[in-house]
C-alpha cells in the first residue's frame, strides 16, 4: 500500500490487499508485543463529528497499543465546527499536525470529500448510513478467524436489512468471494433493499433467500450476522408485535443451528440477542469487538507505511 492512501470504502482494497491486511493483523494478535512501538512517534486524529464508543475507542486504543499518540475531538461542539469552519479547513489544518485521521461524520461522503483536501491517510470511521469500512473489515477478520476461510458458506443477515449500513457492507465485501449464499431474514419493512440485490447479488450471480423467520433457516447457516429490529421502523405495530419474537435469538433456537455456526452482531445490541446466548461457544461477538482493534492496529501501520 503506498504512503498516501485512504480507506473510505471497503472495495478500496483489492482481495489480495485484504489478505496482505489481515495476516498481519493475525500476526498482532498471535504477538502484540512484537509491535508495541511501531507507530512511535506518529499521532493518529479522531474527528468524530457524531458520538461514538467502541469505534472511537477501538481507534484510540489501536494507535495507543502500537505506540503513537492520539488527538481529536468526540463531538463538533469541542472544535472549530461550531464557528463554522469547513471540513477541508479542519481537515488541512488538522493534517499539518498529525500523520493520520480517522474521521466520523453524519453526512454521507463526508469522509470522502474531506480525503479530497487531506495531506495525510484518513479513514472513514462511518459516515451516516452509507459506509462503515472498518466495521466491515472487522466482521471479515472475524469471519477468517472463527471459519479459517472466506468461500464456501452460507451467511444469514438477520434483523433490520433495509437501513444496516453493516449489512450492505458485509454484503459487497463477501460477494467477492467464491461459493457464498445469503439467507436474508427480516420483515417485509426492512428487507435488503433492491439495489442491493439487483447491482450485488443478481450482477454476479450469487444464491440468496429472502424469508421471514429465522428458526426456518438457522439450521442451515454458517455465519449467522445479528442487527437490530427498531419497533419505529414498521407501519403497522401489529406487525411489529407479530414478528418481534422472530429477531430475537435465544438459545431455544440455537438448538436447531449446527455446531460451528459463529454469531456476529456490529453492538449496540438491545435485546435481539439474550444475554444467555452470550455463554454459548458459537457467540463470537465480543471476540469481534477485539478483533476490530487488531484490524485497525493493522490498518493504521499499512497505511502509515510502518509495516
Amino acid at each position: 500500500m503506498t504512503k498516501l492512501r485512504h480507506l473510505i470504502d471497503p472495495q478500496d482494497f483489492t482481495v489480495e490487499e485484504l489478505e496482505e491486511l489481515f495476516s498481519l493483523a493475525d500476526e498482532i494478535v498471535k504477538n502484540e508485543k512484537k509491535f508495541k512501538n511501531v507507530c512511535d512517534g506518529k499521532i493518529l486524529a479522531t474527528l468524530f463529528y457524531e458520538p461514538s464508543t467502541r469505534t472511537r475507542f477501538s481507534f484510540e486504543a489501536a494507535m495507543l497499543r502500537l505506540g503513537g499518540q492520539v488527538i481529536g475531538f468526540s463531538e463538533p461542539g469541542s472544535s472549530s465546527v461550531m464557528k463554522g469552519e469547513s471540513i477541508p479547513d479542519t481537515v488541512r489544518t488538522v493534517g499539518s499536525y498529525v500523520d493520520i485521521i480517522a474521521m466520523r461524520h453524519p453526512k454521507e461522503g463526508a469522509p470522502r470529500y474531506a480525503s479530497y483536501y487531506s495531506p495525510v491517510p484518513l479513514i472513514n470511521a462511518g459516515d451516516g448510513g452509507h459506509q462503515h469500512p472498518t466495521q466491515t473489515l472487522t466482521d471479515l477478520f472475524t469471519i477468517r478467524q472463527t471459519k479459517g476461510r472466506f468461500s464456501n458458506m452460507t451467511i444469514g443477515l438477520c434483523g433490520d436489512l433495509k437501513f444496516g449500513r453493516t449489512v450492505h457492507s458485509l454484503i459487497k465485501a463477501m460477494s467477492r468471494y467464491e461459493n457464498i449464499k445469503f439467507i436474508l431474514i427480516s420483515p417485509d419493512e426492512l428487507k435488503v433493499p433492491d439495489y442491493i440485490k439487483t447491482e450485488i447479488l443478481d450482477r454476479n450471480s450469487i444464491e440468496y433467500l429472502e424469508v421471514e423467520r429465522l428458526e426456518e433457516v438457522i439450521q442451515e447457516l454458517d455465519i449467522l450476522y445479528m442487527t437490530r429490529v427498531q419497533k419505529e421502523r414498521f407501519f403497522n405495530e401489529a406487525d411489529y408485535i407479530r414478528l418481534k419474537d422472530s429477531y430475537i435469538l435465544d438459545k431455544e433456537k440455537l438448538k436447531l443451528a449446527k455446531e460451528d455456526l459463529a454469531i456476529l452482531h456490529p453492538l449496540p445490541r438491545v435485546n435481539e440477542i439474550s444475554y444467555e446466548v452470550d455463554e454459548d461457544p458459537r457467540a463470537k461477538y465480543f471476540q469481534q469487538v477485539k478483533y476490530g482493534m487488531y484490524v485497525r492496529m493493522a490498518l493504521i501501520s499499512k497505511l502509515l507505511g510502518v509495516m
